[in-house]
Parts: C-alpha cells; structure tokens; sequence
C-alpha cells in the first residue's frame, strides 16, 4: 500500500476507528459502521503502519464497502479504518494549471504538492436545467472534417467512435492544442505510457501544457483510480467554467476503459451483470458524466469530446450503444479518416450559417452528396462497370476530398478549409453541376483557375 496523501487526513471533528475488517476482496474491504455516506472518504491504516485512502462505494445497513485507492494488496483484515467524513475532494486554483495528476488527484509531475490549494467536492450535484443557456457558440477545431461538416459546440457532449489501431489518440491531441478553448482538462484513462507521454509532448511543443490540466492514469495504475479521474477532471472543468468564466474542453479517452473498470468493480461487490457482463446502470453511470456539459447561464461551459472504441467495430457492443443515446451525435473513425456519413453533430445547426460564413451549409451539402456519388463510382468501377465521363469527375472528387479533408492530419481554419472546399469543387466540376444557390456560386467559385472549366462536358483529364 502506498502512503496516504499529503494533507488528505485533516479532520475537525474527533474520528472513530474501526477496528474489524469483516472481509476483503480485490480493492473492496467491507466493514460495519454507522453514520457514513455513500462517497465518503476513509483513512486506512494497515498493521505495518502504511496508509492509504478509501471511498466509500456501497452500504447495505450498516456493513460498508471501501474501496481502497491506492490497491489492497498486503491489507491486513486487522487494519483500522476512520471516516473524515466528507467526499474526495480536489485542489482547485490557477495552479493546477500546468500540471499532471494521477487518477487520485496527487501531483505525478515532480511538481509542488498543491495541499494549502482550494479544494472542491468531486461527484458535485447535476446542473439546474433553468441555468444550461442554449449552445450557439462554436469551438474552432482546424479539423476540415468536424468544423466544415460536424461542428463542435461549446456545451456539447460528443464521443470518437474508433477501433483499435486507429488513430484516435492522435486526432484527440491534435484538438487539444488547435482548438479555441481557455482551458484543456485532459483525462487518460488505461493508457501506456508512450500514450501519456505523446499527449504531454504535443501540448508542450505546441504552447498549449500552460492552460492544461492532465489527470492520468496509466495501465499499470490501480484500477479504482481509473473510475476516479473523469469525476475529478469534471469537477476540475466545471469550477474552471462557473468561477472563472472559462470556455473548458475536457478530451477523455478511453472511455471503454473507463467502462471495463465499472464492470471489473462491479464483479467484485458482487453485483448482478447485466450485456456482456456490464452492469445494469452502465447507461446512468455514462449519463452522470457526460451531463456535466453546460453552457452555463452568466457563467462559461464544459464540453466533453471522448473516445470511445469498439470491440470488434461493434456499434451494437454496450459501450458505444449506451452512449449513442447520452451524446450529441458522434464522429466516426476507421482507415485513419474522420467518415462523413456516420458521423454527426446534432447541434451543428446551431452555429452554421448563423456564426460562420454564408456559404457553409451549401457547401457542405454539396461536397457530401458528390462525395456519395463518387463512393458510387468507386464501387461501379470495382464491379468492372463502364463508367461515363461525370463518374471520372466523382472519381477524381473522391480522391481529392479524402487528401484535402478527410485525413486526420490535416489543419485548417475554417474560413480556410471553405476556400479549399470550393477550389477542391471546382477541380473537378463546372459551376451549373454543383447545384449550389447561383449566388454563391457567383460569389466563391473560383473562376478561370479550374481544369473542369476548359474540359468537355465538364470531364477532367
């Protein structure tokens, strides 16, 4: 066990100690005790003098379930427990800024310990809906793919649905430093740590690690502490947001992780499964955090953007399932690219058109329908078919939008990503095959630069 952290164990009222551990299974211990609430911390002492902090996850009359933060492993049924009373709490101020915590809340970054710091309750109470303002702003991404065709609204709450291999840390990290946030709560959940390491670089070398806050915990982390960081980051990025106005984005991945070690607890107190051995209440427990995203009234907002893979690409699998239903639409990503068809944002009607430029939905609508077309083409020629001179435009289309677009590599602001949009459009077609409002067409085609204009029937070489 490790020690207990520093400054965690005041308490101003006379504890009593417990000195009967009825059982111990996994990192559950469970005891009898009266007057305790669910959530409430514990100080647990084993017979060798170390120490280590417990919360209280479970009562059923007067036997209470802990479970020990830092791992049981070497507890001794004859260690003593006290309650102090009152919920984890986190350190809360300016200087968390910058910083790196563990899945507990403790300081891993070599840095100063934050024990004389603010501290806010974790598991805080859910918003009153008469104070949530109705999104209408955006978060500016630089990803063509989510800010040209799903756009990202302050207050939103939207997961990465991926598989593994695929390149979802990446574009996770890539948003973290593009995007027009005050302040980044990261939260790594199971990750290796080449994994934490990356993340860590990409927002240093990017100017960004200053208005970061890091919770991580590593693969080889306790378990428990992996159920912990998202309550600690969300009580962390809602405190940024009431008492400081700030626009907080809060990136976690990997929330099957996170669900995995639900599951593994759940087993442990016994409690009875539910699909593929999760539990009954995976959907309330996904709801309770995903629901901290609010544009809060006189206030600023959290938006969530998580990753969630799926088993085997299984949309079905209770993860993504459950979460398809809490969420604002999703982005999907498989063959290192962000697909425009099952990807979507339901708030996006929000903002288009009404905080961005003119032609933004008609661009949109007509880059998505060309580029059906030319997935049509693509399977056209696959079947050894003939294909006519405006399939070679698609074909061409296709290509061109997957390199300019789809790529997760790929940065572009806005305004930018719209001009490339209608360059990438006129490459392949004339103006009266766009079916784009002539006014626009007028406005933003670009004129007497296109190979389309000079060709045939519109076919390009």
């Amino acid at each position: 066990m490790s020690p207990a952290p520093h400054g965690a164990l005041r308490a101003d009222s006379p504890l009593v100690r417990h000195v009967t551990l009825h059982g111990i299974v996994g990192d559950i211990v469970r005891l009898r005790a009266r007057g305790v609430a669910l959530g409430d911390l514990a100080h647990v002492r084993n017979v060798d003098g170390t120490a280590a902090l417990a919360r209280t996850v479970e009562l059923e009359g007067d036997v209470v379930s802990l479970q020990i933060l830092s791992g049981a492993t070497g507890l001794s049924t004859e260690a003593t427990v006290r309650f102090l009373g009152h919920p984890m709490r986190i350190p809360f101020s300016d200087s968390i800024l910058g910083r790196v915590f563990s899945g507990a809340g403790q300081p891993i970054d070599s840095g100063p310990r934050l024990s004389f710091e603010p501290t806010v309750d974790i598991c805080g109470p859910p918003v009153n809906p008469v104070m949530r303002v109705l999104p209408r702003r955006m978060i500016h991404t630089q990803v063509p793919m989510i800010d040209l065709f799903n756009c990202l609204v302050e207050s939103q709450k939207i997961p990465i649905f991926s598989v593994a291999g695929e390149p979802y840390n990446a574009l996770l990290a890539r948003i973290g430093f593009q995007a027009d946030a005050d302040v980044t709560v990261f939260v790594g959940l199971g990750l290796i740590f080449d994994d934490y390491h990356f993340f860590r670089s990409s927002f240093e070398e990017h100017g960004v690690f200053h208005r970061c806050v890091m919770f991580v915990n590593l693969a080889s982390d306790p378990i428990v502490e992996r159920i912990l960081a998202p309550d600690l980051a969300l009580a962390v990025a809602e405190s940024f947001a009431l008492q400081q106005g700030k626009r907080v984005l809060v990136l976690m991945t990997d929330m099957t992780a996170y669900c995995d070690a639900l599951r593994e607890v759940g087993i442990t107190l016994e409690r009875i499964p539910a699909n593929r051995g999760y539990l009954g209440d995976l959907y309330s427990q996904l709801a309770t955090r995903y629901e901290k995203a609010c544009d809060f009234k006189g206030a600023g907002s959290v938006t969530i953007l998580s990753v969630t893979t799926m088993p085997g690409n299984d949309v079905t699998h209770p993860v993504p399932d459950n979460t398809g239903y809490i969420t604002e639409g999703q982005f999907y990503l498989h063959g290192g690219m962000l697909d425009p068809f099952g990807s979507l944002s339901r708030l996006k009607q929000h903002v288009i058109g009404k905080v961005t430029r003119e032609d933004h939905e008609q661009l949109m609508n007509a880059m998505i329908r060309l580029y059906a077309g030319a997935e049509e083409a693509e399977r056209k020629r696959a079947m050894a078919f003939d294909l006519s001179a405006y399939d070679q435009q698609l074909l061409r289309f296709g290509q061109l939008f997957r390199d300019r677009m789809m790529r997760v590599d790929v940065s572009l602001p806005l305004e930018q990503a719209l001009d490339v949009g209608w360059q990438t459009l006129a490459d392949c077609f004339r103006p009266q095959e766009l079916l784009i409002k002539q006014a626009l067409v007028d406005k933003y085609y670009p004129r007497g630069t296109a190979p389309a204009d000079s060709a045939p029937g519109g076919a390009t070489a």
